[in-house]
């Protein structure tokens, strides 16, 4: 999904005009990084938002299943997940103005795009791990595993959350 490409054809006839204006177009060019980075952002939000509302069904069913110190381990992930979401929606997306204390460079911009992009890929995985977490469920077998390859998952998921958030500081 190329979010830039979309924000860059959305422009109007009146913006591309002004694109002719000495210094405006690498203005332009910058803040429409800076949108279609937080688009990939909300995206990525949303999307892994819909896979945490999965999980508490699946705590309902380690209950129901008598596996009370599994409901533990999957919490972690259910609150690894919700971290995850709640820095994605509040996430720098890479403004920095004249006066601002982070001056943000195009390429810090490209990276960040680039963080978001690799986290992306990752929804499948958790969608993918929280079927494991099911079908062990429903087996009554591998839950402790499964759980653990999930909570993994959402580790590495926040690991990268905080690299992008180091290309942010690296800008000052």
């Amino acid at each position: 999904m190329d979010i830039t490409a979309k924000v860059r054809g959305a422009l109007g006839g009146l913006e591309r005009l002004a694109a002719s204006i000495p210094g405006y177009k690498g203005y332009k060019e910058k803040e429409m990084r800076r949108e279609a980075d937080k688009l990939l952002r909300m995206h990525l939000a949303r999307q892994l938002e819909e896979q945490w509302r999965r999980l508490p069904d699946l705590q309902k069913r380690l209950i129901e299943a008598g596996q009370l110190e599994l409901v533990d381990d999957l919490e972690g992930a259910v609150m690894g997940l919700q971290t995850i979401v709640d820095r994605l929606k509040t996430a720098s997306y890479g403004y920095a103005g004249f006066f601002d204390a982070v001056k943000v460079k195009e390429e810090q911009l490209d990276a960040l795009h680039r963080f978001d992009e690799a986290l992306l890929s990752e929804v499948p995985k958790v969608a993918e791990g929280i079927d494991k977490v099911a079908t062990a469920i429903a087996a009554k077998e591998g839950m402790a595993e499964a759980i653990a390859e999930l909570a993994a998952t959402v580790r590495r998921i926040g690991e990268t959350l905080h690299q992008r958030q180091d290309v942010m500081l690296q800008a000052s």
